[in-house]
């Protein structure tokens, strides 16, 4: 089996100084390849890096929602600069992490949906003139987040760690989305992404760890890592009652639908 973890941050604090340590066992445990999105500016050296030292990586561009309240305008230049430089690096494969965040009210200030917003449409911007997939955080803004993914005409890429409807999800497959699942998954009382695991189309599916989070439920709240994206797969693969062999096939296809330039890399 060949397991593709779409959404894997080994740039994170937790992962520093056993980034190889980490890809190797990912590797043994059947993960053939791992894509890490950026966070802010200061993560695109640090993607870059890991790509182009660790075997079995590949790299997205982008700015977190989360960390949009920190970051200046001036950084989304940053960015479309690195994006012009990258686009003959095959390591680099998509936009993102990129979308909006409305979870807690101080994101929900007009303020800060105005500046979230902005920087949002502006890397839709980047991806279309770029014909580049996006990688998308819709946390309690699934609706909004389509609303601009229609106004700019971006039809390619990942909704990361969807938490939608099930109608919610049909309209992202509708735009031309695929919808990731992760270790949120394995716990029995997540009752709506394990009905969506188990109903959407299996051309509609892939799979990531968003480690160091969102860990499964045997990792009791410890940091979660790639090598878990096996395991957390085999649940998914038991609630639609097909054979883990069978999701790998479907969900590496469906990765490289998504995101093309992945192509090259497995």
């Amino acid at each position: 089996m060949v397991w593709i973890d779409t959404h894997c941050h080994l740039n994170a604090e937790p992962f520093s100084g056993k980034v190889p340590q980490t890809v190797e066992l990912s590797k043994k445990n059947g993960v053939s390849h791992i894509l890490i999105p950026s966070i802010d500016r200061d993560s695109f050296t640090d993607v870059h890096h890991i790509a182009h030292t660790v075997d079995g990586c590949s790299y997205a561009l982008g700015i977190h929602p989360l960390y949009v309240p920190q970051s200046p305008e001036s950084d989304l230049d940053v960015l479309e600069q690195w994006v012009q430089e990258k686009m003959t690096d095959s390591r680099f494969v998509a936009i993102g992490e990129i979308g909006l965040d409305f979870y807690l009210p101080e994101r929900c200030t007009p303020a800060a949906r105005e500046k979230q917003e902005y920087f949002f449409c502006r890397q839709l911007e980047i991806a279309r003139q770029y014909d580049l997939p996006v990688l998308l955080h819709t946390l309690r803004s699934v609706d909004t987040v389509l609303k601009f993914l229609r106004q700019y005409g971006v039809r390619r890429g990942i909704a990361h760690a969807f938490n939608g409807s099930m109608q919610q999800a049909e309209a992202y497959i509708n735009q031309g989305f695929k919808i990731s699942f992760c270790g949120t998954v394995t716990y029995e009382r997540a009752h709506q992404r394990r009905m969506l695991a188990k109903e959407l189309p299996i051309d509609a599916l892939v799979v990531e760890t968003d480690a160091p989070d969102l860990p499964p439920y045997w990792k009791n709240k410890r940091e979660n890592s790639p090598a878990e994206l096996p395991r957390i797969a085999g649940i998914i693969a038991g609630l639609r009652g097909i054979s883990p062999e069978y999701l790998a096939e479907c969900t590496r296809h469906n990765a490289v639908s998504a995101v093309p330039r992945l192509a090259d890399r497995i």
